[in-house]
């Protein structure tokens, strides 16, 4: 019988035994926090990485408008325009421009260099050239003076009365020329209507 005591607390000793380690090791453990060892003072410090600032695009501000700058029109072929009126006078002065004519006039002068002047809507009493390289076409004239080099007066009808003075001028009239008085050089004078009386000065004048 004791040995059989003997025996049962021996295994009751080593069941005793067992539970408690087996419950040692489902306890919980516990949970252990390990820190990054502090960083060497010898090492470099991080560099903490600077934003560069953006560049704001300039504003693009548009310009103030400029004012249009008036143009002066001109009447079809490219000149300006002088009217007499019915009657009335005109001057027509300057260089290297066109300028029509329009109207009944009784005196129209033209004065000026290389100066293109078209009257043949015009009706002329009194035609005064004065100048250089001056062109005049007409409808017809009663009595023309011209001074001055390389002029032209061309006239489609009849021209009365003919006073010239300079050299290399050129007079036409599809009419008849009443009178001539040139006084110059190298002019010449032509009418398809005839030419009366003619009184002429210089070397190298034409007329006929």
């Amino acid at each position: 019988m004791d040995h059989r005591a003997r025996l049962t607390a021996t295994v009751g000793g080593l069941l005793l035994g067992l539970a408690l380690l087996v419950g040692c090791g489902l306890a919980s453990q516990p949970v252990v926090t390990r820190l990054p060892p502090a960083a060497s003072t010898s090492s470099s410090p991080l560099t903490t990485p600077t934003a560069t600032p953006t560049a704001t695009p300039p504003v693009s501000v548009p310009p103030s408008p400029t004012p249009a700058t008036p143009v002066a029109t001109t009447p079809p072929g490219d000149a300006s325009v002088t009217a007499c009126g019915d009657g009335g006078t005109a001057s027509i002065t300057g260089a290297e421009r066109s300028v029509r004519v329009e109207g009944t006039c009784a005196q129209l002068t033209v004065s000026g260099s290389a100066l293109t002047v078209d009257a043949t809507a015009a009706t002329i009493g009194a035609l005064a050239m004065s100048g250089d390289r001056l062109r005049v076409t007409a409808a017809g004239v009663d009595t023309a003076t011209i001074q001055g080099n390389d002029t032209a007066l061309a006239v489609a009808g009849t021209l009365g009365r003919l006073d010239l003075s300079g050299d290399r001028a050129t007079v036409s009239a599809a009419g008849a020329v009443g009178s001539v008085l040139v006084r110059g050089q190298d002019n010449a004078v032509t009418a398809g209507g005839g030419i009366g009386d003619s009184t002429v000065e210089g070397r190298g004048n034409r007329v006929g």
